[in-house]
């Protein structure tokens, strides 16, 4: 892999009120346990501006929302289950 893949997840406070502490706890943990924590480059990120859609979760370029802990798994599978 060239590059590191750069994930953010919004820490606005409408983001945060809906349960992005768990989420970012879950994206954590999927990254240690799968070893991908030298390839993807994981943090927060100021409010993206979507509020009402929130919260959202931008994987490189590409803005995904309504990201809740019952959906975190099937994202990153999708996303990085290939790269493991």
């Amino acid at each position: 892999m060239a590059h590191k893949i750069e994930m953010q997840i919004c820490l606005g406070s409408s983001c945060f009120s809906r349960g992005n502490r768990d989420v970012v706890a879950y994206i954590r943990e999927y990254l240690r346990k799968n070893h991908l924590e030298d390839k993807i480059i994981f943090r927060g990120a100021r409010c993206m501006n979507r509020c009402s859609n929130g919260p959202n979760l931008r994987i490189n370029e590409r803005t995904i929302e309504d990201v809740t802990l019952s959906k975190i798994e099937n994202i990153l599978e999708q996303e990085f289950g290939t790269i493991k």
